[in-house]
């Protein structure tokens, strides 16, 4: 029913992201747990959260006879979601720098018992880039109603900046362009589990 209703504005009050290898299959409904075996969470993101666009590239067939366009063909669509990572671990930054592995060292165990054990990762950046997809998993939660958002095949297209200063966290800001599986499966999907109020 059209018209004022208050129980249907969404406050993404906490949530998450996740990544897992190309079409890896997701929680079968918005109840469901996600594979951990399968699924990477990556932790901890800025309060900006999560920013979604898509753009549609329509092009106007224009007539002799109108000055209006007579139809419209739909020529480009680009779904893109955007977020920045706070946590630098071997997850986060092969995803951030386009794939490749980040390999482990040497471990330097402790002296005495107050020491950690130190260990060491190399991750080297390749001079020629190649595809690294992935399937991006979001949720998030409003009181006891879960939403999910799911991207079978995409790839980090853009990265921003890192800043290393004294006073701030470093963050690992990318932008996650979608890819088509094929030409009759989803760009993405969009799973919601509402309590019965949520309808008037």
């Amino acid at each position: 029913m059209a018209g004022n209703n208050g129980k249907e504005i969404r406050v993404a009050g906490t949530g998450r992201v996740l990544i897992a290898p190309v079409n890896t299959a997701a929680p079968a409904n918005a109840s469901g747990d996600w594979d951990k075996t399968k699924w990477t969470d990556l932790g901890y993101t800025t309060t900006d959260g999560i920013k979604f666009n898509k753009k549609d590239k329509i092009d106007p067939v224009d007539t002799w006879q109108s000055v209006s366009p007579a139809r419209f063909i739909y020529s480009d669509r680009d779904l893109t979601v955007k977020f920045q990572l706070l946590q630098l671990n071997k997850a986060t930054l092969a995803f951030f720098m386009g794939g490749g592995e980040v390999k482990a060292g040497t471990t330097t165990p402790p002296s005495t018992l107050a020491e950690p054990e130190i260990k060491e990762f190399t991750y080297e950046l390749a001079n020629s880039p190649a595809p690294d997809e992935r399937a991006l998993g979001i949720e998030f939660t409003d009181g006891g109603s879960v939403y999910r958002f799911v991207v079978p095949r995409g790839q980090v297209t853009e990265t921003e900046e890192i800043g290393l200063t004294r006073t701030g966290a470093v963050k690992l800001g990318v932008t996650f362009t979608a890819l088509a599986m094929n030409d009759t499966a989803p760009l993405a999907s969009f799973r919601m589990k509402e309590l019965a109020t949520s309808y008037s």
